[in-house]
């Protein structure tokens, strides 16, 4: 059974809601950061419903074309478009008696969101192409890291299906404010990366553990555990020292410190917002100038500014 570290008020609070509406059928929406574990609170649910022993079943809804993701998730006949040389069932299907978790719901196209209104509302469809009713029974868990209050009011999300997939809302806390969780968290993963790796089990030294604890963790838990499996791989001591961290965690902590000892610059604010923007991107610029409203010349433009800066 899926195992979510929950030291913290915010997140025990979480989980005591999360086990309530587990036993139910109701439609869950998950909110929160990249990287907060709402993948992992969504697997909690289901171990934790009467359908554990079915189907579970996730679908991206951000990683697909729209055209193409209504192919996945309602499935087509053959002949439905050019390609499609047999029929193949969707997501739904797969999902049926199950969990179906629709991952960065918010992606959804106009189309497809009126077609899942259906789905929830009358629990039948028809594959792409087909004009057989399928009847399907699948509980929805719906993922997000949009404000879909704020879709709704630019019309980009339909508001009776934000009504119907809002029964129960979970909103997973970012990492920074549940640093009670960050130990044990460190240790369980820890001892995942270690046995992926072979290598012996580790603890972390106190140094390291400080930089952990105050670090601001923009990825949030994934990035946490991005940090240990390196510092597993790189690591050649008994246990996991400050120089094991990378240099971004290092850098970043020492900026914290400095900053609690005078105001920081303008320049230093800026840099270190668009640091964090990187890491909570894996590094993909044009996400980041995106994300921060500028253009991605612009951001090339600050980058080595504030690389002449250090220098």
């Amino acid at each position: 059974m899926i195992e979510i570290v929950a030291r913290s008020i915010a997140m025990r609070e979480v989980l005591r809601l999360a086990e309530r509406v587990a036993v139910t059928d109701a439609n869950v929406l998950v909110t929160g950061e990249s990287g907060a574990g709402k993948d992992a609170l969504a697997l909690f649910i289901h171990a934790r419903s009467q359908r554990q022993a079915r189907a579970f079943v996730k679908i991206d809804c951000a990683a697909l074309p729209s055209e193409l993701l209504e192919a996945e998730l309602f499935g087509y006949e053959r002949g439905a478009f050019t390609g499609a040389t047999e029929a193949k069932p969707g997501r739904l299907e797969a999902a049926h008696k199950g969990t179906l978790v629709l991952d960065e719901i918010a992606h959804l196209s106009v189309d497809a969101q009126a077609k899942l209104l259906r789905v929830i509302e009358r629990r039948e469809f028809e594959r792409l192409g087909g004009r057989r009713t399928v009847r399907v029974d699948a509980r929805l868990i719906a993922l997000t890291n949009v404000d879909l209050d704020e879709a709704v009011k630019r019309r980009s999300f339909r508001e009776d299906l934000f009504y119907r997939l809002n029964v129960v809302h979970l909103h997973l806390p970012p990492l920074k404010s549940r640093r009670e969780d960050i130990r044990e968290l460190a240790h369980l993963l820890l001892k995942t990366y270690a046995a992926k790796h072979g290598r012996a089990s580790k603890e972390i030294a106190p140094e390291a553990f400080q930089l952990l604890e105050a670090y601001s963790w923009p990825g949030n838990v994934r990035e946490l555990a991005n940090v240990l499996e390196r510092a597993v791989i790189v690591g050649g001591g008994e246990r996991i020292e400050a120089a094991d961290l990378p240099e971004t965690v290092q850098a970043a902590v020492a900026r914290h410190k400095i900053r609690s000892e005078r105001p920081p610059t303008l320049a230093e604010l800026e840099a270190e917002y668009i640091n964090e923007t990187l890491v909570a991107t894996r590094g993909n610029k044009s996400e980041a100038a995106r994300l921060l409203g500028i253009s991605r010349k612009n951001l090339y433009e600050k980058l080595a500014r504030y690389k002449r800066d250090e220098g």
